[in-house]
């Protein structure tokens, strides 16, 4: 693996960055330390994060803010290194003040940091710090964690640490379909177990079949055959992928409202679809789930009148009856906009643009959306990351007490895998297609990213005077030119 000692960005200076994070030092008075004081931030920055450069400052300070904020969330504990949601303490929370329903977010987005053992120490405490066995709570809330673990392979290309795991994962899936699949085969949630409740379809004690959840089992199915096939055990990967096959039928066919276009939460016990449409029915787009004829549900995101709001992508329809009506500032999932779903919306966003033929979103689309969650994730004209907010306004609808620094969505892993487009795979090529609309910005670097044990630099700069490495779009490993577009389109090089 490669060390701290030689990594080394080819085009960024990291010293360029630290006034981010001098100012965020003196954003606070730092109430709550955990493994990493923000006295040591900047250093430990330096070592851990890939660097970012842009035109728009406001993205770009945001970028050096959510690696700040996570940083908060780091904590140690007697079996190591483990990721907080809340940095405050929750009654509900397993050991170590540890909650799992964003445990997936926490993979996709900490995958990127060069040092593996928080990361790595982190999931050796869900699956195994319970003497051995997983902590009491992992399936308190539905979650992506297998696929969030493969994905972040995809990055490390640790095939030991994933065949490792693949007993824990394989035992974890199991107890899902003892727990929570219903005779039919699809997957049941109460919503606050999804982390959404108050919604307009379901309620807290309604064994619903909804998207999200067979969605995210759904991927963890693949995630476990592909495991499975890194680890030679042929009849396992079959067998996870006839799950999968079978969980993608079940979802088209059961959770597709054809009138409404889109996936829709299924009633129980009247076993009916709830005629609403929510911001979970582009959770499978997260898992590249959905055949292509279903991509016409994308039509809705832009619609002022269904999802599109003045401060983000609500959870709910907008012209639903119920839409807001659940009250508010307890976390309602009737309408707001809540970082944890556009974070997903906007990830399932990116896999439609990349892996699907369809005109129903544009790049310039995914950059609005992009760019208004950047934007909403401000308070007092100062960075800001909370639970949620109201849909107009982009007020934040809790205190700062509790939701201030809230680890419970991503924004850094849509940057690097969306915006500047760097796509995870598992052989040695690597896959460049930025979602950055041309013309938007004549120049951005994404340096110091480590993946498959190289260091990446990718830079987009139209007329070759910003970083004077050419003309276009490149991609360096190892300050070794890997491949070249005149234009800001996708690209595929060799390691």
């Amino acid at each position: 693996m490669i060390t701290a000692v030689t990594l080394q960005a080819q085009v960024l200076q990291p010293g360029a960055f630290k006034h981010y994070v001098d100012h965020f030092n003196t954003m606070e008075q730092e109430t709550i330390v955990q493994a990493i004081p923000n006295s040591e931030s900047w250093n430990w920055m330096q070592k851990n994060i890939p660097l970012f450069n842009c035109p728009d400052k406001n993205f770009e300070e945001l970028y050096y803010y959510r690696w700040w904020t996570l940083r908060k969330h780091i904590k140690k504990t007697p079996n190591g290194f483990a990721f907080t949601e809340f940095l405050i303490q929750r009654s509900y929370a397993d050991k170590y003040n540890l909650i799992s329903s964003a445990l997936g977010h926490h993979i996709y987005e900490s995958r990127w940091l060069h040092d593996q053992q928080y990361l790595n120490e982190d999931l050796l405490t869900w699956y195994r710090g319970n003497e051995g066995k997983p902590l009491k709570k992992l399936r308190f809330y539905s979650g992506w964690n297998s696929d969030a673990i493969y994905n972040r392979y995809l990055v490390n290309g640790d095939t030991a640490f994933v065949r490792n795991l693949l007993p824990d994962l394989l035992a974890d899936y199991q107890a899902w379909e003892a727990e929570k699949r219903y005779p039919g085969g699809l997957f049941w949630q109460y919503d606050v177990r999804d982390a959404m409740e108050e919604t307009i379809s379901g309620g807290r004690k309604e064994k619903n079949p909804r998207p999200s959840v067979n969605g995210y089992l759904y991927g963890n199915a693949k995630a476990i055959s592909a495991i499975a096939s890194l680890a030679g055990n042929t009849a396992l990967q079959q067998l996870y992928q006839a799950k999968a096959d079978t969980l993608k039928m079940l979802v088209q066919q059961d959770l597709w409202n054809n009138k409404a276009q889109f996936f829709e939460v299924r009633k129980q016990p009247v076993d009916t679809l709830a005629n609403v449409m929510e911001e979970i029915g582009f959770i499978p787009w997260y898992f590249n789930m959905p055949d292509e004829q279903y991509s016409n549900a994308w039509s809705r995101l832009m619609n002022p009148a269904h999802f599109n709001a003045p401060a983000g992508i609500t959870t709910a329809d907008r012209s639903h009856p119920a839409f807001r009506t659940h009250g508010c500032c307890k976390c309602e999932w009737d309408g707001a906009v809540w970082p944890f779903a556009t974070s997903q919306t906007l990830t399932a966003m990116a896999n439609l643009l990349n892996n699907y033929k369809q005109h129903f979103v544009s790049r310039n689309d995914y950059f609005l959306q992009l760019e208004k969650y950047m934007r909403s994730q401000h308070k007092d004209g100062k960075p800001y990351i909370g639970e949620y907010m109201d849909e107009k306004t982009g007020k934040w609808l809790t205190a700062d007490e509790r939701g201030r620094y809230y680890n419970h969505s991503t924004f850094n892993d849509l940057v690097i895998t969306g915006l500047v487009g760097l796509r995870p795979r598992a052989d040695d090529r690597i896959e460049v297609n930025p979602l950055l609309p041309a013309g938007t910005w004549d120049w951005f670097a994404l340096d110091q990213v480590l993946y498959h044990g190289k260091i990446i630099t990718i830079i987009w700069d139209r007329t070759g005077k910003k970083y004077h490495k050419g003309k276009g779009l490149s991609v360096w490993a190892d300050g070794k030119l890997v491949q070249r577009s005149k234009k800001l389109r996708g690209i595929i090089g060799t390691l």
